[in-house]
């Protein structure tokens, strides 16, 4: 072959090439056939107070206590979803997602799962906590329980030993039920991306940096520390298990708990506008990053 029929050659194999990969593109990603990235469509914010920021200012909801600063309205903000729906509630828990919650016999939120519809593409739910306690204090029934019996044995653990496995016990009825739960998720809405938000870190690893900070004493913060990290567990297990992405938010809360100089989550006397023990505003702003970095945005 002459050098100018091979150059021809060439040049008429690489046209037919990009034609190729150019067709093959477009069978296999066109804009009718490719997927909406999740939150493009409807997107639903479920949950207890630490998904509705309760106790930050501009509350709404009533006894919901539901913020315009909670994770959801951050993270609806940054993909700017066809529509957005905040059911999210204070003391919600996990029968609240299928139930109405009730304050005193009085409803104070409808089914959470009411607001999920076919057409939902994303959904965030954090709850399992407030199903630790036996009142609508949830976690926060634990922490005054705790300090009250430290007054009983000040140098040892009088909360651990009051509670024994029952709150193992609790945990597991309440992951049984998120899980029972989930699946009725799914079912309304089969191509929603559920995103599972755990909680984060309200107390520190080392219990001693609570001195002083917290009325608890230090084998009962070893203890509701731990107990924290089994709620996380479990809640990620179960996510997990239902085809759920779990996002840890206890990772990047580390070093701002409720004990730390810069706190994310305040303690029992918050020094920004919250509720004892649950995230600021700086705290929800950084449990909306995670979400958002899970959803690779």
């Amino acid at each position: 072959m002459s050098a100018g029929n091979s150059g021809r050659a060439t040049k008429w194999a690489s046209a037919v090439t990009a034609a190729l990969v150019a067709t093959a593109l477009t069978a296999t990603v066109s804009p009718a056939e490719a997927a909406a990235p999740a939150g493009t469509g409807k997107y639903v914010a479920l949950g207890d107070s630490y998904a509705a920021g309760a106790g930050i200012p501009a509350s709404s909801a009533g006894l919901c206590l539901r913020s315009d600063h909670d994770y959801g309205h951050l993270v609806a903000a940054a993909l700017a979803p066809s529509s957005y729906v905040d059911r999210s509630c204070a003391g919600a828990k996990v029968g609240a997602l299928t139930t109405p919650q009730k304050d005193v016999g009085i409803v104070v939120n409808d089914p959470q799962l009411d607001a999920v519809t076919p057409d939902t593409s994303l959904v965030t739910l954090t709850i399992g906590g407030d199903d630790l306690g036996t009142s609508d204090l949830g976690f926060g029934d634990l922490a005054v329980t705790c300090i009250a019996l430290s007054l009983t044995d000040p140098f040892g653990a009088p909360c651990r030993a009051f509670y024994g496995n029952t709150l193992n016990d609790r945990l597991d009825s309440a992951s049984a039920q998120l899980a029972e739960a989930l699946r009725k998720l799914r079912a309304k809405a089969p191509k929603a991306r559920v995103v599972i938000v755990g909680y984060p870190s309200v107390l520190p690893d080392d219990p001693k940096k609570c001195l002083g900070k917290m009325p608890v004493t230090t084998g009962d913060l070893a203890f509701l520390r731990s107990v924290l990290g089994r709620l996380n567990d479990k809640v990620s297990e179960t996510a997990t298990a239902a085809g759920a992405t779990y996002v840890d938010t206890l990772g990047p809360t580390k070093g701002h708990d409720s004990c730390s100089s810069d706190p994310w989550i305040e303690g029992l006397l918050p020094a920004s506008p919250t509720l004892p023990l649950h995230p600021n505003a700086t705290g929800e702003r950084v449990m909306a990053d995670a979400v958002l970095n899970a959803l690779g945005h």
